[in-house]
């Protein structure tokens, strides 16, 4: 679900959003329309609307767990989680964690990745929030709610700052619902 959709309609926080997220052509590779949020970072104003948008979305939906997908998970889901009042776990990429692990392997736009979660990070039966920057293909977002679930978590909702007009209309991944603040100001064949 886009937050348009969600009561957000015409809330010009999220413009605000949608015009501090630059745009580059061809990166990292020829065809892919970039969305970067480095200029959003930049943006504080914009940054804190992200944040407060979706506190204000999961303030009250007894989460105790945040998964921020490494690595610009890192930045939203910190924030978000201690504002609520819960945890923040992070999903990181092969070899970046001590100790035990568990791991999901998932398929890109352009190869195959693989995410990791120490297994002392979730009890069973926590509810957990997956949040990322951007949803293209949901391969991302379907590993992390593996690894979740695997682990005991109750995945809640996956929350992402910027989504692909291919995903309007399907409200759900993996039986999960989606989330998204912002469409891509620019769209192309793959937008990332």
């Amino acid at each position: 679900m886009f937050a348009v959709e969600n009561g957000l309609q015409g809330d010009p926080r999220l413009k605000a959003i949608s015009d501090a997220i630059r745009v580059i052509p061809h990166f990292p590779k020829t065809g892919i329309m970039f969305q970067d949020i480095t200029t959003l970072l930049l943006d504080p104003v914009a940054f804190k609307h992200v944040v407060d948008i979706f506190v204000d979305r999961y303030k009250h939906m007894n989460i105790s767990l945040v998964a921020g997908v490494e690595a610009r998970g890192f930045i939203f889901g910190p924030p978000i989680a201690l504002a609520i009042g819960a945890k923040f776990v992070p999903l990181r990429k092969p070899g970046k964690l001590p100790g035990r692990v568990i791991s999901e392997e998932y398929e890109l736009e352009y190869g195959s990745d693989r995410l990791e979660m120490s297994m002392e990070a979730v009890k069973s039966d926590e509810r957990a929030l997956i949040i990322d920057d951007l949803v293209a293909t949901g391969g991302t977002l379907s590993a992390s709610i593996n690894l979740l679930e695997r682990a005991g978590a109750e995945v809640v909702e996956c929350g992402c700052v910027v989504g692909l007009p291919k995903f309007k209309g399907q409200c759900r991944l993996k039986g999960k619902p989606l989330y998204v603040l912002v469409e891509p100001s620019q769209f192309d064949e793959l937008t990332l």
